[in-house]
Formats: C-alpha cells, structure tokens, sequence
C-alpha cells in the first residue's frame, strides 16, 4: 500500500511538472537555484559560526547570516519580478540588502581586529556577507555600469575598512582579491541568470504573437478574398434575376435561360468560396477577362479589350512572351484587379462603355533594371459628372472602398501599384502596374500585343 502511495505522489509530482510550460520551467527552475545560494550562505558561513566555539557570539552571527540570508532571497524574488515586467522596482530592499551587507562586513573586520575570530573565520564572513549581497543588489540594479559601479564600491570600502583598523597586509591583500573574484564572478552568475530567463520570456511572447498575427493575417485573407469571390458574383445574379423577372412578366421564353444562368453562377460560387476556406483560390487572367468581357455585355456595356495576345496564357516558365503568357503570379493579380474593376462598374454609376488594356511599359523608373512592368488599365464612362469632387488619386476609405485596399495588399507582395482616379468628363480609370522579372538567355523579350488584336463586344 505504501508502494503505491509513494508511486501516486511520485506520479503526480511528475505530472505538476510535465503541466507546466517551458518559460515556466526556467523560472522555477532558475528562483529555486538563486534560493540555493542562500542556503549555500547559511551552510557555509553561518554553520561554521555556531561550530567554533565562541559561545553566544556564534549565534549572534547565525542570526546574522539568516537575516541576510532571507532578505537576499526576498530581494532576488522581487528583482526578478522586476525584471520580468511584473512589479515596480524593489528599491528600498536594495537598499535594505546593501547595508545589511555593509554591517556584516564590518562586524567581520571588527572582530578580526579584536582577535575575536582567526584570519579563515574572517575571510568567510568578510566574503561571505558583502559577496551574497553585492550578488543581489545586482539584480536591482538598472544597468551594467551600475552593476560596476556597485563592485568596485564594494572591493574599494573593503580595502578602506582593512586599512583604517591597520589589518596586516596579507589579510587587506586577501580580502580585496577575494571579493573582487568571487563578487564579480557571483554578480555575472546572476544578471546572466535573470538575462537569460527574460529572454526566454520575450521568445515565449513573441511565439505567441506570431502565431496571433498568423491567424490575423489569415481572417483578413478569407475577408479579402470572399469579398472579391462573392461581390462580382453577388451582382451579376441580382442584375441576371432582374432581367429574367422582366423577361418572366412579358411572357418571353429567355427567362429560363437566365435563371439557369443564375444557377450556374450560384453553383460557381459556393466551389470558389471553398476554396476561399482552403486557401487554394487563385484568379486566372484570361477567365477574369471573358468574365467581364461577359457580364458587362449582359449588363448593355459595350466592353473593349485590348492588347492581351503575347500576355495572357500558360506561364510555363520558359519566359514572359509568346504563349508562355505573363508569369503567373503576376496574372493572378491581375484577374484579381479586373474581377474588382468589373465589380465597381456594375454596382456604382451608370456606364455605356468599359475598356480594359493590358500592356508592357518601359517609362516606369520604379519597375526592374530594365523597366519592365505589366500595366493593366481599366476605364469606364460611368461617372455622373456631378460626383467628380477631385482628380486627385483615390485613396483607402470610403470613397476607395475595401475592395481597392485588398487589390494594393495583392499587388505589393508583387512591388505593385494601383491607382484610381477621375479623368474628367465622367470616366473612371484604374491603373495596375506590376515589375516584370528582366529578359535572361531564356527568357524572351516581347512587345505589347498589337492593336489589332482588340475585341469588342457589344
């Protein structure tokens, strides 16, 4: 039964253990070795004073040892707090820690003046007192030149005190080598301790920051891309449920068509939302093109787009022209401004005509060394004029929308720009530009596509 009791106890004391987390295991693990230094005092200065023979002096000096001993302790708690962020700075213990150093120093000394104690009993209690507390109030202390300071004060009044009570020069010799030594080593042995529990405390905070901003970052993904998934998507089924409820009421046989197209595009929608929810949506530049080449249509926009022979297709890696199209990346952002661009023309203004261009400029100072970049310009009469305040850029906020902040976050990951704008007399144009990797031994130069390449759709 015994076995067993012993077992359960030992089980849960592991167990208390393995619970905790790592920078919990430091601290405690570093508090419990700064309280074994105070045991360490008590055992090897105030034990050997009850132990040679001096009556109730020795136990005066025990008494002694233990207060020490226990304010030490208390100051290394509270320092470390301190240090940790977690209190005010214990000043007043320092204080209180320092001259009680102090008096134990010049009992020692005073007593081996007096021949009241031999030359190792004092050595042990000179060491002892100001060593273990120079130790501590380092803790306390602001900065490393403080914590100098504080060493060389100690070393520097030990040396005075030996001198003013005309101590032989051995014991002065002994006493100021042996508390530089060990002091220094001591006041190292700590600030290094709290330096490096700290440290483990930042790394601990910072883990848990990045694995916030990580699942930040991926709401404001899901935000921006279901907002650019669904807005288009949103509109062209209320404006196809529109006309297919016109159609219904004249009794014409196209309003099954558009509802089946309104199915379609409903079906369409909730496979790109999971994908959204995966993480595994991608916009294709030519889909987005025909797309809104389609919808404007549906919607009487006469749509126009030109230039896309040589930069929309496959980008298969062998070079940025001819069918290997524009790289990928870059044509995925892209689609993503021309989805955005078809959605903004449908929901805002009353456009007659849109038209989308799609080029290479080499004017741009800030594209790569060649100055090489795809511009991608989409334009549109559906501005009252009225509403033309300015034709200034238009920035993130009510006017620029959050559709618009989302499209500058996608083409900055790509060293991109986007600009919108009035152009006056009721036009509207968006402007993308995105670097291009420069031409190499495999990678082909190219032009825009030709103008007579343009499409229009009426």
């Amino acid at each position: 039964m015994g076995e067993l009791d012993g077992e359960g106890a030992m089980s849960g004391l592991t167990g208390w253990w393995h619970g905790k987390s790592k920078p919990v295991k430091v601290e405690i693990y570093t508090r419990w070795s700064f309280y074994l230094f105070g045991v360490m005092e008590l055992v090897v200065i105030g034990v050997p004073s009850l132990t040679t023979g001096h009556g109730p002096l020795g136990g005066w000096l025990f008494l002694m040892v233990c207060c020490q001993a226990a304010l030490c302790c208390l100051l290394q708690s509270r320092a470390l707090d301190w240090r940790l962020g977690r209190r005010e700075r214990p000043a007043r213990l320092v204080l209180a820690v320092a001259v009680a150093s102090a008096e134990g120093a010049m009992v020692a000394l005073l007593l081996r003046y007096t021949d009241v104690i031999d030359d190792s009993e004092n050595a042990l209690l000179l060491i002892g007192f100001p060593v273990f507390g120079l130790a501590s109030v380092a803790l306390g202390l602001r900065t490393h030149r403080q914590m100098m300071y504080a060493v060389l004060g100690t070393v520097g009044g030990t040396a005075a005190m030996t001198l003013v009570l005309s101590l032989p020069a051995g014991v002065v010799i002994g006493n100021v080598v042996g508390i530089a030594l060990a002091g220094t080593g001591l006041v190292l042995t700590y600030v290094f301790s709290a330096w490096l529990l700290k440290a483990v405390w930042d790394l601990d905070a910072a883990r848990e920051l990045q694995s916030r901003l990580a699942v930040a970052e991926e709401r404001l993904r899901f935000g921006r891309d279901l907002h650019d998934v669904m807005g288009r998507n949103l509109a062209v089924i209320a404006l196809k449920s529109e006309l297919a409820v016109q159609l219904a009421e004249r009794g014409r046989p196209e309003a099954v068509a558009q509802m089946a197209e309104v199915q379609r595009i409903a079906r369409e929608s909730q496979r790109e939302v999971r994908d959204v929810v995966r993480g595994y949506r991608e916009a294709d530049l030519h889909i987005e093109l025909e797309g809104a080449r389609g919808v404007l249509t549906a919607a009487g926009i006469d749509c126009l787009i030109e230039g896309t022979d040589g930069l929309v297709g496959e980008d298969s890696g062998k070079g940025v022209a001819g069918r290997s199209g524009l790289p990928a990346e870059v044509q995925s952002a892209l689609g993503w401004v021309v989805r955005e661009a078809t959605t903004n023309v449908l929901r805002h203004g009353d456009a007659r005509r849109c038209t989308v261009r799609l080029s290479e400029s080499e004017e741009n100072g800030r594209a790569d060394a060649d100055g090489r970049e795809a511009v991608l310009v989409v334009e549109n009469d559906g501005v009252p004029v009225d509403a033309i305040t300015s034709a200034e850029p238009i920035r993130n906020g009510a006017n620029g929308g959050s559709g618009l902040a989302g499209l500058r976050e996608r083409l900055a990951a790509l060293d991109g720009t986007l600009e919108a704008r009035h152009t006056g007399q009721g036009r509207f144009r968006l402007t993308a530009r995105v670097p291009l990797p420069a031409p190499g031994p495999d990678r082909p130069d190219h032009g825009p596509g030709p103008a007579s390449d343009e499409v229009v759709a009426a």
